[in-house]
């Protein structure tokens, strides 16, 4: 897919961007460039390919799941003007 200046230019106002008209034909072809190695991802068949978080096997260190801090619900609790059965109570702001 190739972007016409125009385009570019269409673009660079709807995104509220401010596009200097000596660049524009530079950043037309960039984006052109952009958009052809996407179709070439697009077109590479993955059908038995499994998603992956991470390239590498690794394994994550975790930190044991403990409580480390008290708890003191009641206390923040007392300044605040509304609660009900532990939860703070705010003002619908949305109808």
């Amino acid at each position: 897919m190739s972007l016409t200046p125009e385009q570019v230019q269409q673009v660079a106002h709807l995104a509220r961007l401010e596009l200097k008209p000596e660049k524009t034909t530079l950043y037309a072809q960039q984006l052109s460039n952009i958009l052809a190695m996407v179709d070439q991802l697009t077109a590479v068949d993955t059908a038995g390919v499994m998603p992956m978080a991470h390239p590498l096997e690794l394994t994550q260190r975790l930190r044991a799941d403990v409580v480390s801090e008290p708890n003191r619900r009641e206390a923040y609790q007392a300044h605040a003007p509304a609660v009900d059965a532990g939860l703070f109570l705010v003002p619908k702001v949305i109808e």
